[in-house]
């Protein structure tokens, strides 16, 4: 992974890609795990996360994880998504955080070391390489493993270094399991997980999230 313990490091995870990933790999991420295990191999100086919520006038479900990840070690930055029933009349939503990905890895790109950025979009190229132009190595993590691979060959190639995420995986997710495989009794408390879990399905099409 060629991650170094003396390195200032910061990580900059799009939640719906990291989402859409795990899943895509058959499981499901604990946040504390994450944090944990980057924390013991790099100096972490901060780790943002982004989320488009959809604003409803009703208690959101997805306030519980927020408020974790707020408390516990994130730095959370989320904004409204949109809502909106398409030609076909299924009700999708639309959020996407690539701008205040940027600023932010721009902004810290001076007082860091190593930005480790979750996201498989391409996009995010030129973001990089002009963090790169700050002396600021850039990781990015994704996965090649998921049909169709979802990180771009551009941003791949761009980057410093590539983790593949199905290979680290072990040491923060829990693998996703059927109501029969579940424990019965004395089964472990669930795992933080991405707001996109709380949401019912007609409410979010993931690929409009990317």
């Amino acid at each position: 992974m060629n991650l170094k313990k003396e390195e200032r490091t910061c990580l900059f995870i799009d939640g719906s890609s990291l989402y859409s990933t795990s899943r895509g790999l058959g499981f499901d991420v604990d946040y504390k795990k994450l944090l944990d295990f980057f924390t013991s191999k790099t100096h972490i100086i901060r780790a943002y996360y982004y989320a488009a919520i959809l604003d409803t006038e009703d208690y959101s479900p997805l306030k519980p994880l927020t408020d974790w990840l707020s408390y516990n070690g994130y730095f959370l930055v989320t904004k409204p998504a949109r809502e909106f029933t398409d030609s076909t009349g299924k009700r999708r939503v639309k959020g996407n955080m690539e701008i205040e990905i940027a600023v932010d890895m721009m902004e810290m790109a001076p007082h860091i070391d190593h930005a480790i950025l979750f996201t498989g979009d391409s996009d995010f190229r030129r973001v990089v390489e002009a963090v790169q132009r700050q002396g600021t190595r850039v990781s990015v993590v994704s996965s090649m493993r998921s049909s169709p691979p979802l990180i771009g060959d551009d941003l791949r190639r761009q980057a410093d270094n590539f983790m593949e995420l199905a290979t680290i995986a072990s040491n923060f997710t829990r693998r996703q399991q059927t109501e029969t495989q579940r424990p019965r009794t004395g089964a472990a408390p669930a795992p933080i997980r991405h707001p996109a879990d709380q949401m019912s399905e007609p409410d979010l099409d993931e690929d409009d999230l990317l």
